[in-house]
């Protein structure tokens, strides 16, 4: 198996060669984070350290999305892919582990929805995600995660008091990430058959804190804040990766793989870049901006917009 990068850092750092390239690698991620030009010596200097590295176990290092220390391994991740995002916002390569080789939790989720289903909580049966709520709240872990990021999420909600997006979105990644997703997947794609469940479908993420705001940003400073952002840049590289589209394929997707899509698409909630349904009676999603004032940029913003709104894979 492939070292995850906080081990591989930990063994470059021991070792006077590869400590030494990597501190020059650090310097060039830096440069990048806050975005200053390198001039031709330094991006060659860079790209020569990244090459040094070689078949170093720092090069092929991975993350995992439920690890401890997850952004400490992003961060050591892109110091040695640094190169990857230059000029450009197609990153292609996931820093995280391929799901199939992380640990799967044993759940009770069969014998919790068996509760639900020989109950009176199982209600309208043309409500799937109301359904799905009550197997959540059967589950100590799920009901308290999915409290806690509505309890933060609808603060301010009513009154003139802003909601804090940023405490919102931690909430919800918590949630996505500590809870298994034979619930997280089931609350998130109900399938709906009127509206009344639609909106309770696209209300999943607390919109009016964790995806909506007064006004749509243009969708380039969206892939900006991203950018600069180690899990945001993270997961936006996952998506990219297993919901790459292929007009030639029969399921329209490159990898043929439509639950490492889904899964995907649920590491972007919660990022700066956090898509959601657009209405109750459809499964369109979309990123909360648009690409309207975009200049001589707007085929990239179409671009950005379009990884979500045009996107047979996903």
């Amino acid at each position: 198996p492939r070292s995850d990068c906080v081990v591989a850092e930990q063994l470059c750092l021991s070792d006077s060669t590869c400590n030494a390239t990597y501190r020059i690698l650090e310097n060039c991620a830096l440069a990048k984070t806050r975005l200053l030009p390198l001039d031709h010596d330094s991006r060659v200097r860079c790209l020569n350290a990244e090459f040094d590295l070689g078949n170093s176990s720092l090069l092929h290092c991975k993350c995992q999305r439920r690890m401890k220390r997850q952004e400490h391994c992003l961060r050591v991740f892109w110091t040695v892919h640094s190169s990857v995002t230059d000029g450009d916002f197609n990153l292609e390569t996931s820093p995280y582990e391929n799901p199939a080789n992380e640990e799967h939790w044993k759940t009770d989720y069969n014998k919790l929805a068996a509760l639900v289903s020989g109950s009176q909580l199982a209600g309208d049966a043309t409500n799937p995600c109301l359904k799905e709520t009550h197997v959540c709240n059967l589950s100590k872990k799920c009901v308290r995660l999915r409290t806690d990021y509505a309890s933060i999420c609808t603060r301010g909600a009513g009154s003139e008091d802003v909601c804090d997006q940023r405490k919102c979105h931690r909430g919800l990644r918590n949630f996505f990430e500590k809870v298994p997703e034979d619930f997280t997947k089931r609350i998130l794609f109900c399938p709906c058959q009127d509206e009344f469940c639609g909106e309770r479908r696209r209300k999943t993420i607390v919109p009016d804190c964790s995806f909506q705001s007064n006004t749509k940003p243009n969708c380039l400073w969206l892939l900006d804040s991203c950018l600069e952002d180690h899990i945001c840049k993270s997961r936006l590289a996952d998506f990219q990766q297993n919901c790459q589209p292929a007009d030639t394929s029969p399921d329209g997707c490159s990898l043929h793989n439509h639950a490492a899509c889904l899964q995907a698409y649920m590491g972007m909630i919660g990022t700066p870049m956090t898509p959601n349904y657009v209405s109750n009676s459809s499964v369109e999603v979309s990123l909360w901006c648009t690409c309207e004032s975009s200049g001589n940029q707007k085929e990239k913003c179409d671009q950005i917009l379009g990884m979500f709104e045009n996107n047979k894979c996903l």
